[in-house]
């Protein structure tokens, strides 16, 4: 029994103690860091940590480089392409078939550039080959070319590539809607585990020092029991409530390892998760006082401006709207003029060295773009409910995460209380039990009872700092910009 009760410590030693991976370990399993200064661990740092290193927030910070990769794909249906093209034909004139055979055309090199208004046009020098004669703007049998294509209704100012581009310029906000999503449940995530670790390590505290108070009753009964001072029947009964204890306290231990471990994947260094050692373990802070209505209805407000959610909404439906436009642009009638070089070799040798044209495309039924029309309407309007649900969403998020601390305080009180009392009770049937009025059963009662109420203590300080993490989180205070913590140190002097 007592080597049994030597490895209990120990094993709770090496969990309250700084702890290393062994030689050898994978590098993928998380590890205790060794070199962590005996400081408390505070959420902040904890928070800081998942800024700067957690793989997932990462990845989400590469939707950045997606959003710059979109955009600049979007931008090449405006490239201006330098373009030259050397045209060839070979005839016999039916006016004048003694020439032969001849063989004329031209070399253009020009610079064709196109607008995101849907404006197109072109510059350059063209080259005549063999005899072929240059009827418009020509010098030394040379032609400067100019030409332009101008949509006058369907497809100025609003065509898909036009639309294209301003759906790629939206990306960027949504990349930082989507990392700010990411942030605000991660920062969730990690200050919920942060405050059940620390809960961890409080519960097994408290079994700890009722394992030793047992313990030392029992060493005395048994001590009593064999002068002839105490029943043997009590020392057995002691006996039985230092088993329990410790069968409690093993769980406990087990709860610990667990909590520890959950906690490592938010705190990540040289991509690979740490365990903080338990030397690292916080006291609760004092509870904060409430916010006051003004305050609350302040930070509704700003909820309701801040959170991803919402942004989300909104930056879709500015994508909708776009596509919106250009469902409605593709209603008008198509009416487009345009002036070119002319780029057949047949029409250059007759001397047609200029086109013009003006050409009107209507059609009758319109039935895609009726339906394109109808498409995008229906998904606005989809839009604004969801944008309103999402915002009274966010209204009730405040609510309920206030109606949470509200309450968890009030459970600290009424548990604080509830644990002097138990306390009391313990303390005077310990003095009952030294005089001989009571028996070694109604101590173990007592104490049972002041460690419940101890426990419930320590969950309802753990449910108050929770609560206050999720009002943080539905006030979107998590989703502004990195808090300006700065990590401690890990490494000790000298190393």
């Amino acid at each position: 029994m007592t080597r049994f009760v030597l490895a209990v410590f120990a094993m709770l030693g090496l969990l309250l103690g700084p702890a290393s991976l062994p030689a050898g370990a994978a590098a993928d399993e998380p590890k205790s860091a060794e070199s962590l200064p005996p400081i408390p661990l505070s959420l902040n740092e904890v928070l800081a940590w998942v800024d700067r290193s957690h793989p997932l927030l990462q990845g989400a910070g590469a939707e950045k480089i997606a959003a710059r990769g979109k955009l600049m794909k979007a931008l090449g249906a405006f490239e201006p392409t330098l373009v030259n093209d050397m045209e060839l034909e070979r005839f016999i004139s039916s006016s004048n078939p003694q020439k032969g055979t001849q063989t004329v055309g031209f070399n253009d090199t020009f610079l064709d550039v196109r607008h995101p208004s849907g404006i197109r046009g072109s510059a350059g020098i063209r080259q005549s080959i063999g005899d072929a004669t240059i009827p418009d703007l020509g010098f030394n049998n040379k032609q400067a070319l100019i030409g332009g294509f101008i949509p006058l209704l369907r497809g100025f100012m609003v065509n898909p590539e036009n639309a294209e581009l301003q759906r790629s310029g939206l990306a960027d906000p949504r990349a930082d809607v989507e990392i700010a999503q990411t942030r605000q449940d991660l920062f969730l995530a990690a200050a919920a585990q942060y405050w059940e670790w620390v809960a961890a390590w409080k519960l097994a505290d408290v079994q700890q020092r009722a394992l030793k108070v047992a313990e030392d009753r029992f060493k005395q009964i048994e001590e009593r029991a064999k002068k002839g001072l105490s029943a043997p029947l009590d020392a057995v009964e002691a006996n039985q409530e230092v088993q329990r204890r410790r069968e409690i306290l093993i769980g406990a231990t087990r709860i610990v390892e667990q909590e520890q471990y959950k906690l490592s994947l938010f705190l990540w260094e040289n991509g690979v998760p740490m365990a903080p050692a338990g030397g690292r373990v916080p006291g609760f802070p004092k509870p904060a006082p409430l916010p006051t209505p003004e305050a609350v209805k302040a930070d509704k407000l700003t909820a309701r401006a801040t959170r991803p959610e919402v942004l989300a909404v909104g930056i879709e439906a500015k994508v909708n709207n776009i596509d919106l436009e250009l469902a409605k642009n593709n209603l008008l009638p198509s009416l487009d003029l345009e002036a070119a070089p002319a780029r057949t070799p047949e029409k250059y040798v007759l001397g047609l060295g200029y086109r013009f044209g003006a050409e009107l495309k209507m059609p009758f039924l319109q039935r895609k773009a009726k339906g394109e029309v109808l498409e995008a309407q229906g998904k606005a309007d989809r839009l604004v409910l969801t944008q309103r649900f999402r915002e009274q969403q966010v209204v009730v998020d405040v609510d309920n995460a206030l109606s949470a601390v509200e309450r968890a305080k009030q459970r600290i009180d009424a548990a604080q209380q509830s644990w002097q009392l138990a306390k009391t009770l313990e303390e005077g049937e310990r003095f009952r039990f030294g005089l001989g009025a009571t028996s070694v059963l109604f101590v173990n009662l007592r104490e049972r009872n002041a460690v419940d109420s101890e426990i419930q203590y320590v969950r309802a300080v753990a449910d108050y700092q929770r609560a206050l993490a999720q009002y943080q989180w539905a006030t979107g205070t998590w989703a502004k910009a990195p808090a300006s913590v700065i990590p401690a140190s890990y490494k000790p002097a000298g190393k």
